[in-house]
């Protein structure tokens, strides 16, 4: 719901000093645009946000490739380092997903002015995260990864590379808050031009920190005299400083004079406690979803695949950094399709978002299947690149990547249903409904990544690592086909997050 009194409804009520009063264009819901196809429309939308949403990812991956060039022990333990970090980020990061809803369907409902306070919002709550959540589990990673087991040099490499990457969290935080600000408001260029540079800023940065003045002779790349190799650390801090750009460049746009003149951006911060509330209550099935779900991953790949050996976790991390490379694209178009699900819920036209929600379903099902055929096919080829490491023997690299094939083969089964399970979900965040399709994640996630990934670990030993991820392959199956059951039987249509005097039971508003 959203409040008309208070401070927040004085900051909204009228425009800024410096500019021009609202019109009767600006305050009208839009109308549809006759001119523009459908399929035009969701794809304007869903291409930078791909772009944008892949941009994190590409850090990582990165990272990956040129950490592998120290050693295979040091992938596990970025691997490790990493999703353990994320899974408090990622409770967090539900909660800002729902911004772009809010915001979407205020454009929709042609009420933009009361954008900018959730983006607000989601800056303080970043910042709370940061100090209740994030700095205190910093202080537990190295107690969490001795409790399984690791051995001490593993667990120094976990502990650094997660720790630096929890000190950068609240950027990270910050920047998702103002990109999904951006994304419902149907401008994921700026966002866009953001995720471009900061993915430059993070490149250059790994080479100088990781390599140091050695630079990477193996591939005839020069080192950066008096600078010293800081190995797995150095692409920590490589990824916190492409981080920093990507929220700098929307941060600039969003509290510059034409923003403010336009949406009152900058007093908007005065909005107080509702709309951080208003977040709250909407996006914590999308935190409890997101943050489940990465504490079931990372049961998964440090304990159930890490059970196995180190080759087994450095050929399981290689195969999720293309994995990432998969679905993060998939959840680019599933962020578009809340924008454009929102837009239209909010404007009263839910058969509308129904159509564009199955052209961006469409879209993701097209990648992700081509994506299925590349990893069968090169699948061996692909690992490859993970274990090109001058310190690797012959056999141990072998051995990676013939596990890292079997694993592959897993992957492609599920790409295109996974497709159906990412977009979907986010065509029902677009609409509000957040509720089911978080429990539906936390009863799935723990019977078929956790109780299923263990339970064929210990009936079937001989699959080795292959077991755990038949696991998660199912787990993605079922998850898609159920998340298609839910959009497509409308139940999202009675849920209505925007009151207007003009709403009425069944409107889609």
């Amino acid at each position: 719901m959203v409040h008309a009194g208070g401070r927040c409804g004085a900051v909204f009520a009228r425009p800024p000093v410096s500019g021009p009063p609202p019109t009767l264009l600006s305050i009208r819901p839009p109308q549809p645009d006759k001119a523009v196809r459908p399929l035009s429309e969701v794809w304007s939308i869903a291409w930078p946000t791909v772009l944008t949403m892949t941009s994190y990812t590409v850090m990582q991956f990165v990272d990956k490739l040129m950490v592998a060039q120290v050693g295979p022990l040091e992938v596990a333990a970025q691997g490790n380092g990493g999703i353990w970090s994320f899974t408090p980020i990622a409770f967090a990061l539900g909660v800002l997903t729902v911004v772009n809803t809010y915001v979407s369907q205020n454009l929709g409902a042609g009420t933009p002015r009361n954008g900018p306070k959730y983006a607000w919002a989601a800056v303080w709550l970043s910042v709370a995260a940061w100090l209740v959540m994030l700095l205190p589990w910093a202080i537990a990673l190295p107690w969490l990864f001795t409790l399984m087991g690791h051995r001490e040099e593993l667990v120094r490499m976990e502990a650094g590379y997660g720790r630096i990457l929890l000190a950068g969290g609240v950027l990270l935080l910050a920047s998702r808050g103002l990109h999904h600000y951006f994304f419902g408001m149907h401008r994921p260029r700026i966002v866009t031009v953001s995720a471009i540079a900061g993915n430059i800023v993070n490149i250059a940065a790994n080479y100088v920190l990781i390599f140091g003045s050695q630079g990477l002779p193996a591939w005839g790349l020069p080192g950066i005299p008096g600078v010293p190799a800081m190995g797995i650390m150095g692409a920590a801090l490589g990824t916190v400083l492409g981080t920093a750009v990507e929220l700098s460049i929307p941060a600039t746009v969003f509290l510059g004079r034409k923003m403010h003149a336009a949406y009152a951006t900058r007093t908007a911060w005065r909005c107080g406690f509702a709309p951080a509330r208003e977040l709250i209550r909407v996006g914590w099935p999308a935190a409890v979803q997101f943050g489940n779900e990465m504490v079931c991953w990372s049961i998964f790949m440090s304990i159930l695949v890490g059970k196995f050996g180190e080759d087994h976790m450095t050929a399981g991390w290689a195969t999720l950094g293309y994995m990432h490379l998969s679905f993060m694209p998939a959840i680019g178009f599933s962020v578009a399709v809340t924008s454009l699900v929102g837009k239209y819920v909010g404007a009263g036209q839910p058969d509308v978002a129904v159509s564009r929600a199955r052209l961006g379903l469409a879209m993701a099902v097209g990648y992700m299947t081509v994506c299925a055929v590349i990893f069968y096919v090169f699948r061996h080829q692909l690992i490859g690149f993970f274990v090109a490491g001058k310190n690797l023997p012959p056999d141990r690299a072998a051995n990676i990547i013939e596990i890292g094939g079997r694993l592959m083969i897993c992957a492609a089964v599920f790409q295109t249903m996974d497709a159906f399970g990412i977009t979907y979900t986010g065509a029902l965040r677009g609409a509000g409904d957040t509720v089911w399709p978080g429990l539906v994640t936390i009863v799935y996630s723990w019977v078929f990544i956790v109780a299923g990934g263990w339970s064929i670990a210990i009936l079937w030993p001989g699959l080795e690592s292959v077991g755990p991820w038949i696991a998660a392959a199912f787990y993605l199956l079922v998850f898609g086909a159920t998340m298609w059951w839910r959009f497509e039987s409308g139940r999202w249509r009675t849920i209505r997050l925007l009151v207007t005097p003009e709403a009425t039971p069944g409107s889609g508003r």
